[in-house]
């Protein structure tokens, strides 16, 4: 009998930094394996991206307070479950994001102090889920108001990630492994039979481990503002804008969580961050199949009930 093998491909895809790894007897099969969830992730790419005038994204976006625009199933029921989570939330993740003001918020130039209250708040009026409208029977999506947009970046990659694992175990694929630049979607077991090892990363050294977690069928997404921020009066201030004041969320510096989804993860991360630990906590606690670790600007630790980690 052959022995198992692990299989890893790394690529740019969707922006960001993709690792697909396959357990499998033969070389050749594994790596035809994971072409066909890289290709599924460029499908949903070119889905989803507002870089290219003709997505449908920016079809909908174009046509915002002008007409509903027909699009595909798939669409849809992606906005549909987003805004399933957008209730959820209580508006902490919201599709309607990329209305922000850009020309307020800028983690790429040097800002020397934070916006009044009354301008941050004026520069989100836009940002409303309540005001992505969908019509099944016609198929069709329609934004409210002149200047909104919606964007998926809160959700994509981990939708990308479910996609692409999907296709591969359809084609046989027994384990493996969908890493989208940390958001990650997990099956089977490594070669030696084991769960999955997952590193939390520690949110101010990012090449060391804050603690561990040992997985399988599981999927984990991570939203942290240590990577980009801005510091104004010896204060750190996240790239993390809460939707509903315009301005940085505070007091926490990642947030994990562990679901059975890739897509619920990546789309539950940020939220907890906006709504703070408690509020965040609490409500991750009342749902079924997802946990959280939260990780505050003291670097104390905090999860939810049923996490076990490993230091």
């Amino acid at each position: 009998m052959t022995p198992l093998t692990m299989y890893k491909k790394a690529m740019k895809l969707m922006g960001n930094h993709f690792e697909i790894t396959v357990v499998a007897e033969d070389e050749v099969w594994a790596y035809d394996q994971i072409d066909k969830g890289v290709q599924e992730i460029q499908r949903i790419e070119k889905l989803l991206t507002t870089f290219s005038e003709d997505s449908e994204t920016n079809l909908i976006n174009s046509n915002a307070g002008i007409a509903a625009v027909k699009v595909s199933t798939e669409i849809i029921e992606l906005i549909q479950r987003a805004l399933k989570i957008s209730s959820v939330t209580q508006g902490a993740f919201d599709l309607s994001y990329g209305s922000v003001d850009k020309s307020l918020w800028n983690f790429d130039t040097t800002m020397t102090s934070l916006p009044s209250k009354e301008i941050a708040k004026k520069s989100v009026r836009l940002i409303n889920y309540k005001h992505i409208i969908i019509d099944n029977e016609n198929s069709t999506v329609f934004l409210k108001e002149k200047g909104m947009r919606i964007g998926f970046g809160g959700i994509g990659k981990g939708y990308a990630a479910e996609c692409a694992k999907k296709v591969m175990q359809e084609a046989g694929v027994k384990s493996g492994v969908v890493n989208a630049s940390g958001d990650l979607t997990t099956w089977g077991t490594q070669v030696n039979g084991e769960k999955w090892t997952v590193g939390i990363v520690h949110p101010e050294l990012a090449s060391s481990i804050f603690s561990y977690m040992n997985i399988s069928g599981l999927s984990v997404a991570t939203s942290g503002n240590y990577e980009k921020f801005i510091m104004i009066d010896g204060e750190k201030y996240s790239h993390t804008i809460n939707p509903r004041t315009g301005l940085p969320v505070k007091g926490i510096k990642s947030v994990t969580i562990v679901s059975t989804n890739a897509e619920i993860a990546d789309a539950m991360a940020t939220p907890v961050m906006i709504m703070g630990i408690n509020a965040g906590l609490d409500m991750i606690n009342q749902i079924k199949d997802i946990e959280a670790i939260v990780i505050d600007d003291d670097n104390r630790l905090y999860t939810s009930q049923n996490i076990k980690l490993t230091k």
